[in-house]
């Protein structure tokens, strides 16, 4: 087998680059840490039915059929609620470890999923195009500690998202189990002067230095929902869990395109992704880690407030994330959905750009200086305590 037949095969991108003029022992970040877990909602959930405005009359004449009746609705506050498949979430919210964000987005949205999402992984304005992510240029400043396994592992699939582009050694895990497998095939020896078989020897030499220090033997005596998200997260535990170390994980949950027929979709997918995220925090809180660790949910976009005539929604703008850990100061962030003053299109206007969230995790959760990562300065929010 090749080597480029055997990086194919293993379904691992390990991508690794320091930005000229960084090195090692001058940009090690002590606050890597504390770890970071993106858990991004493919295809952009509807915000307005999983945080629902039930005291706002003009959200049941925009959704007549759609809307969660007032009755079913978990009660954040006076005005706002979770959508009832996210049960699991609640004793987060009473011991204030859940954060919600309301109204987040940018300027001149724009709602082609391949595009947006871009937008967001590269932390750019809507007229440019990065081809690195932001979080590939955080480790190209900041590099993380050379001896963590790896600086960022994606789970369960192969889109690198805010890992992309030179500057972080990523290992994507489409199937873990495999991974592990065929690493023990890779024999990553000697240089060459070519740069592309350079390349190739440095991608085996750090996918041979991942496998090494992670591990999914971890046995865990808490019990994660049997679904693909489920897993995932299980998985995500276990390497957090492990001896090997690394700054983030990227899992994603698949199937928030809700044009049509979106009450069932979403019902079942707001469960596995609240069952999930809550087994994840007690195997996290097994294994010791559940307070050094932050959880941010994001999207490409929200959804449009008023339903269509497929019982859906089509893409939209601004939506609600979460922030989930044990240092998370839980609570209500942003602003409610103005849902009587939408824009020319129908749609809501934001109230907190989506990079206050990562400028919030760079400063606060790692101590990384945000200025020149996220090209411009954002509202730090104060969503962490210390």
């Amino acid at each position: 087998m090749s080597r480029r037949d055997f990086l194919k095969t293993l379904g691992a991108g390990c991508c690794v680059a320091i930005a000229p003029g960084v090195t090692l022992a001058a940009a090690s970040a002590p606050g890597y840490d504390n770890l970071l877990v993106l858990v991004e909602l493919k295809g952009g959930n509807d915000g307005l039915n999983t945080v629902v405005p039930y005291a706002d009359r003009e959200y049941y004449n925009l959704r007549l059929q759609l809307a969660i009746p007032r009755d079913q609705v978990l009660k954040l506050d006076e005005r706002v609620g979770l959508h009832p498949a996210m049960q699991a979430l609640m004793p987060l919210w009473q011991q204030r470890q859940l954060a919600v964000i309301q109204g987040v987005g940018y300027a001149q949205p724009n709602l082609s999923h391949f595009r947006s999402i871009e937008i967001w992984d590269t932390a750019s304005n809507p007229q440019e195009y990065l081809d690195q992510g932001w979080l590939a240029r955080a480790f190209a400043t900041r590099v993380p500690p050379p001896q963590f396994a790896a600086d960022g592992v994606v789970l369960g699939s192969q889109e690198l998202g805010p890992l992309a582009g030179s500057g972080a050694r990523v290992v994507s895990l489409a199937n873990p189990q495999r991974f592990f497998q065929q690493a023990k095939l890779a024999q990553p020896e000697g240089s060459s002067r070519n740069p592309a078989l350079e390349h190739i020897l440095k991608v085996e030499r750090d996918i041979v230095q991942a496998a090494a220090r992670l591990s999914l033997d971890l046995d865990l005596k808490t019990a994660f929902p049997q679904n693909g998200f489920g897993t995932a997260m299980k998985a995500a535990v276990q390497l957090i869990g492990g001896s090997g170390q690394v700054a983030v994980v990227k899992v994603s949950l698949s199937g928030f395109d809700t044009h049509s027929n979106q009450l069932p979709t979403q019902q079942r997918l707001l469960q596995e992704l609240s069952e999930g995220l809550a087994a994840f925090r007690a195997g996290l809180m097994e294994v010791g880690r559940w307070d050094r660790t932050l959880v941010l949910t994001y999207a490409e976009f929200g959804r449009r407030p008023r339903a269509n005539l497929s019982n859906g929604t089509d893409h939209g703008t601004a939506n609600v994330h979460f922030a989930l850990g044990g240092r998370v100061n839980g609570g209500l962030y942003g602003q409610p959905p103005q849902l009587a003053r939408l824009d020319g299109n129908g749609n809501l206007a934001f109230a907190v750009d989506y990079r206050s969230l990562y400028a919030t995790a760079l400063e606060r959760w790692w101590g990384v200086p945000s200025a020149d990562v996220l090209r411009g300065r954002y509202p730090v929010l104060d969503l962490l305590r210390a």
